[in-house]
């Protein structure tokens, strides 16, 4: 049998911005998942996903940029893009949203109900950059038997959930108190992780948290 392909859509243009190196963060997830099928790693152009209907796993990787029409094309010319995506993921596509894709693609409203959640601009933040811990749940097959993941890494705090996604892991602000920061959504009709975890290349030393990527990759493709 064909292993599925895994394609990574890394941030540029209106979907990246001069905080977080979308190329060395995409590189270093498709090491991770080497082995998972076979994995590419395209920029943010609107003719990423010309062939989805061949992939197995989506990957994004990307954030809020500059959206100007002049520079990267109008919200209309990125229209069939987000279409495309959304009406594949509801036809049974396999989404893995990580870090900044609760922040990403602010000109598509479907996404939310895709990812199964978003980060909301003046409400969401996160403390600074540091060693940081993610308490996972019992449960389910991305987690079970994985309690903690500890990472040097951005908590993403204040993050809008969905009803319909279930929240499979948490981390704690600076005062104590849980914010959700890894879900999985079926509400939509197919299967999204979203993971909070990723700002750049030092996350992707810990041991816990690629085994995180791995699981996580493998359940979407199963």
């Amino acid at each position: 049998m064909t292993a599925k392909r895994i394609l990574i859509l890394s941030g540029r243009g209106r979907y990246e911005d001069p905080w977080h190196d979308h190329a060395a963060t995409s590189h270093g997830v498709a090491v991770v998942l080497d082995g998972l099928g076979p994995v590419e790693v395209r920029g943010l152009f609107r003719d990423a996903l010309d062939d989805l209907d061949s992939v197995g796993l989506l990957v994004v990787n990307g954030g809020a940029g500059r959206r100007d029409a002049d520079f990267d094309g109008s919200d209309d010319d990125w229209l069939g893009f987000h279409v495309r995506l959304a009406d594949w993921a509801r036809a049974g596509g396999a989404v893995l949203g990580l870090h900044q894709a609760a922040n990403v693609f602010n000109d598509a409203p479907d996404w939310e109900s895709v990812l199964g959640g978003r980060w909301i601009s003046g409400e969401s933040m996160h403390p600074p950059i540091g060693a940081a811990r993610f308490d996972l749940a019992e449960g389910h097959p991305v987690t079970d038997g994985l309690p903690t993941v500890d990472a040097f890494d951005e908590r993403y705090c204040n993050l809008r959930v969905a009803p319909g996604s279930r929240v499979l892991g948490t981390t704690p602000d600076d005062d104590g108190d849980a914010h959700p920061v890894l879900w999985v959504n079926e509400a939509h009709g197919g299967r999204s992780i979203y993971s909070g975890l990723g700002h750049d290349v030092r996350s992707f030393a810990s041991e816990s948290h690629r085994e995180l990527l791995r699981r996580s990759a493998s359940w979407l493709l199963s």
